[in-house]
């Protein structure tokens, strides 16, 4: 087990994509078993010490940078145990990289379905938020994937849990640990949002034990191991970018093709098989327009949208699409069409040149980078559109807005260059949420909460819930270790 302390080396642990500042720690641990993990946190619970567990470091929300005691570090445990065609999945240790995964799934003609735009991000990262990314239009997030865990406990006890074996319920919620202890979890009486969600922790009535550790942004437990389910690998992929000069024709063809999608269950042999649906506003492609000048002058929003192939004639289903293309007003001379796989490839890192961009602004910038991760009902669509328009109408800040649109989840990332705009921008980003909040949405569709929005989280669940949850951390960590300040602050506890 290799342990760092030099400040210089350590420096980049305190660090992830949120720009929050101001971590530290007193050491980075890098255990290399599980059973060196294990007793790293058995260690740290005996004293005392806060826990922060370390990824890939691309998170949003501030939950990997430290303040105060030790961090233990993932990257470690990399190692993909195997991938199985015959089964369809993937057994990996959480420090493997998304891009590791999917590169090593891909040469078996299996397809990782967890999509995010980092890469680099770990997969172990993405199961602790629930993450998605673009193709959960089509997939859904990654807890619908995980079908065993095996986590670490602050007591050091190793749990390896299965799904399907063992629910938890408002009358019986005990789980017994290896080491003969029993947890008692408190079941809360919140009700999460029936929109994508990765805000807190899961509860249902007769939930799985295993959707508690998934989302939980590593505050009951240490992921160390993980199965994960795989779909079949796609033959062929259509992407295509299409450019519109007014966003509510954009809104309108968006809205179209989740309606006209296969995975509306009432369109299950439609021939629009999406993958995914994606929005970028004026300002984002402005940004692009810098890595590409053939971005359109007159385009004021774009749609990218990627659609299987597979068992499809590719004219008949161009054609439907160039007809769909031109009803919402889209010329058909500005559509990008990619004509194979490398042409793909190179149009999904031009859709990620935008949250590179926003970030490279923010670093400049110097300042905390302000943004939402909401996503409201399919009925509420419209509505928070044109709410994100009237709200930056006569305000003179810097915003980009991009995102999940066939989710109805988006991105409106605000880019301060003052205090004066830091604390602007933090006004208009609570207003996102409450709305949000009004038309059924959730706070967090895929980032988590980490240490920068527990006041959304609060507008979300109320006082009341946010303390349900912290009941549930205490059941599992009672010393309040891991994660200290990740979905709630860490004097909640003083609360219960």
């Amino acid at each position: 087990m290799l342990i760092k302390k030099d400040l210089d080396t350590i420096r980049s642990y305190f660090e992830d994509s949120s720009n929050l500042k101001g971590g530290y720690a007193e050491k980075v641990i890098l255990p290399e078993t599980i059973d060196e993990l294990a007793a790293a946190v058995k260690d740290a619970n005996s004293k005392m010490t806060p826990v922060t567990i370390s990824g890939g470091g691309t998170g949003t929300t501030g939950s990997r940078i430290p303040f105060g005691g030790v961090v233990i570090s993932m990257e470690k445990f990399n190692k993909i145990i195997g991938v199985s065609d015959k089964d369809m999945s993937a057994a990996i240790q959480a420090g493997v990289l998304v891009e590791d995964l999917k590169r090593e799934s891909e040469a078996k003609g299996l397809f990782y379905t967890s999509h995010p735009t980092e890469k680099a991000a770990s997969v172990g990262g993405t199961v602790a938020t629930n993450a998605s990314g673009a193709r959960s239009f089509k997939y859904g997030p990654t807890r619908k994937y995980v079908k065993r865990l095996k986590v670490v406990l602050s007591s050091g006890d190793i749990l390896d849990v299965k799904r399907g074996d063992r629910v938890l319920a408002q009358n019986d919620a005990r789980i017994k640990l290896p080491s003969g202890f029993e947890i008692n979890v408190p079941m809360p009486s919140y009700k999460m949002p029936l929109v994508k969600n990765s805000a807190g922790y899961f509860a249902r009535d007769r939930m799985d034990l295993i959707d508690l550790f998934i989302g939980q942004e590593g505050t009951l437990s240490i992921i160390a191991e993980i199965e994960l389910a795989l779909v079949k690998k796609p033959s062929a992929i259509l992407s295509c970018f299409v450019f519109f000069i007014y966003k509510e024709d954009a809104w309108n063809f968006s809205d179209e093709v989740k309606r006209l999608s296969k995975n509306n269950i009432e369109l299950a042999e439609s021939p629009f098989d999406v993958l995914s649906i994606e929005y970028f506003d004026s300002n984002a492609l402005r940004l692009l327009r810098d890595k590409n000048p053939n971005v359109p002058r007159n385009a004021n929003a774009a749609i990218f949208f990627e659609q299987e192939t597979e068992g499809q004639k590719e004219d008949a289903l161009m054609d439907r699409w160039l007809k769909l293309i031109l009803k919402h007003n889209a010329a058909i001379d500005d559509t990008w069409v990619a004509m194979n796989e490398k042409e793909s490839d190179e149009f999904t890192k031009f859709r990620y040149a935008i949250p590179e961009s926003v970030n490279d602004i923010i670093r400049r910038n110097g300042f905390q980078k302000i943004s939402t991760d909401i996503a409201v009902p399919d009925d509420k669509f419209f509505e928070m559109m044109s709410y994100y328009t009237q709200v930056f109408i006569g305000v003179e800040l810097d915003h980009v807005i991009f995102g999940h649109i066939g989710e109805n989840h988006l991105h409106a990332n605000l880019l301060p260059r003052s205090e004066t705009e830091l604390k602007k921008a933090k006004e208009i980003a609570l207003d996102f949420v409450r709305k949000s909040v009004s038309l059924g949405g959730t706070v967090s569709a895929e980032h988590g909460i980490g240490k920068i929005k527990h006041r959304y989280l609060e507008e979300m669940y109320g006082a009341r819930g946010v303390l349900e949850m912290a009941r549930i951390k205490k059941a599992f960590d009672p010393n309040w270790i891991l994660g200290v300040d990740n979905i709630f602050p860490r004097d909640i506890s003083e609360l219960l």
